[in-house]
C-alpha cells in the first residue's frame, strides 16, 4: 500500500501550511511536522491565528519549505483534525521523535494544541 502523503513531502524538515481567511485570502506559515501512517502531525498554541483559521475551516494548502517558509515544492489539498486531548501523546511522540528541540518544554509553554493533516485528492 503506498503512502497517502505526497513523496515531495515525505522526509522533509518543514512544510508550509496555507490555511484560509474567512475571505478567502490564504496565510502560510512554516511548520515543524511528523509523518505516521499515512498522516502528518503538528503542534500549535490554540490561540494562534492558524488554529482559528483551522477551526472555521479544515481545507487547507500544504507543500515543503525552507524554514524560513520559501515554497519548493508542488502543494496539494490536505484537510486538518484538530486532535482530541486523549490523542495528544501520540501526536507529541512523533513530533518529538523528529525534532529535539520539541523535547525541551520551556521553548513551547503555549503550545496546547495538536492537529492531524491528511492529504486528499
Amino acid at each position: 500500500m503506498t503512502s497517502p502523503i505526497p513523496p515531495e513531502i515525505q522526509g522533509q524538515r518543514y512544510l508550509s501550511l496555507a490555511t484560509f481567511r474567512k475571505s478567502g485570502v490564504a496565510v502560510s506559515t512554516p511548520i515543524w511536522f511528523a509523518e505516521d501512517s499515512g498522516k502528518l502531525y503538528f503542534m500549535t498554541s490554540s490561540k494562534s491565528g492558524k488554529y482559528k483559521r483551522i477551526r472555521n475551516n479544515p481545507q487547507v494548502k500544504i507543500a515543503p519549505c525552507t524554514m524560513r517558509g520559501k515554497i519548493t515544492g508542488p502543494e496539494f489539498s490536505a484537510i486538518v483534525r484538530i486532535l482530541p486531548p486523549e490523542e495528544f501523546a501520540s501526536a507529541r511522540k512523533i513530533i518529538n521523535a523528529k525534532y529535539w528541540l520539541a523535547r525541551v518544554p520551556f521553548l513551547w509553554p503555549n503550545t496546547d494544541a495538536y492537529l492531524e493533516i491528511t492529504p486528499v485528492g
